[in-house]
């Protein structure tokens, strides 16, 4: 009875959200344990016959299974996704996920570099290399665009429009945007291109990658964590570093420069607006900090 729905759902998450795979299939295996516990407690019904009592029973059974609260909330948020999925199709009339409690979790704050920071990891960089000369490219643009790590290794030379400032990127669920680039990443990008490219091997099916390693295809994510972590141990700073933390400094300075959120949102390829406002959290904790600094009178 549910495979009709779930292939019903699977071509909607393709075709009317254009999701990648890996996504499909994520939001397919949280219908695909909403229906193993229906079966288990021999109640499958239709998704119309289901009620908020039987989804709360289902949270507290996926609980006992002994999945985190973060693994319970993201079940959560794709049963209410199906949901939506059922009243657009009219397979129900009523959405009993709507009062649905998400399992809390607590949302660790990413570590955040000052500019100051950012400057210090970029200048342990030697530029006398051709791996100097790319790594540069590649972290100025990582900040100045706020890409995500799987962003700029697939960056393509053809997705690059330097003479008007901006790039296109392909983010999550092949989604695409263009983000405005800086002209110190716009300088940095044209002289690893011109100079050091141009020289390097070049593997069959990688030409229009920009960044390459030395054998002439795209770079890994975990190279990029590696780069960014010998040159914050360089730099003295003892943060959490990952690719990430240049994204979230490029998010949180804009923040904390008075950008308004809409125009971030977009810039990070953010879905939804609750993603981004994570970074109005860190704006507040930076005010406050200022104020008890700089504040005779604030407790």
């Amino acid at each position: 009875m549910w495979d009709a729905y779930k292939k019903g759902y699977k071509a909607w998450l393709r075709l009317e959200k254009s999701l990648s795979d890996n996504s499909v299939e994520a939001y397919l295996h949280d219908v695909e344990k909403l229906t193993d516990y229906l079966q288990s407690v021999n109640h499958l019904v239709t998704p119309a016959e289901l009620g908020l009592k039987d989804l709360q029973h289902f949270v507290k059974w996926i609980g006992e299974l002994g999945m985190t609260a973060t693994s319970q909330a993201r079940i959560v948020s794709g049963i209410r996704a199906f949901y939506k999925y059922c009243l657009v199709e009219q397979i129900s009339q009523l959405d009993p996920s709507t009062l649905l409690e998400t399992p809390k979790t607590r949302r660790k704050l990413p570590d955040v570099l000052t500019f100051g920071e950012i400057e210090s990891v970029i200048a342990q960089i030697d530029q006398s290399t051709p791996e100097g000369g790319r790594n540069k490219a590649i972290l100025e643009t990582m900040y100045s665009c706020g890409l995500r790590v799987s962003e700029v290794v697939n960056l393509k030379i053809s997705c690059l429009y330097l003479d008007v400032g901006f790039i296109r990127v392909i983010g999550k669920g092949d989604k695409e945007r263009l983000v405005p680039i800086g002209s110190d990443a716009t300088k940095y990008i044209k002289l690893y291109k011109e100079n050091i490219r141009v020289h390097q091997p070049m593997q069959t099916g990688f030409e229009d990658f920009l960044f390459l390693n030395n054998r002439g295809k795209s770079l890994s994510r975990v190279m990029i964590f590696y780069i960014i972590r010998d040159l914050a141990s360089k730099a003295g700073i003892t943060k959490h570093m990952s690719p990430h933390t240049f994204r979230h400094s490029f998010a949180t300075h804009l923040v904390e420069g008075g950008a308004d959120l809409r125009a971030v949102q977009e810039m990070l390829g953010h879905e939804s607006i609750t993603t981004t406002e994570i970074y109005t959290h860190l704006d507040r904790d930076f005010l406050r900090d200022t104020l008890q600094r700089f504040h005779p009178a604030f407790k």
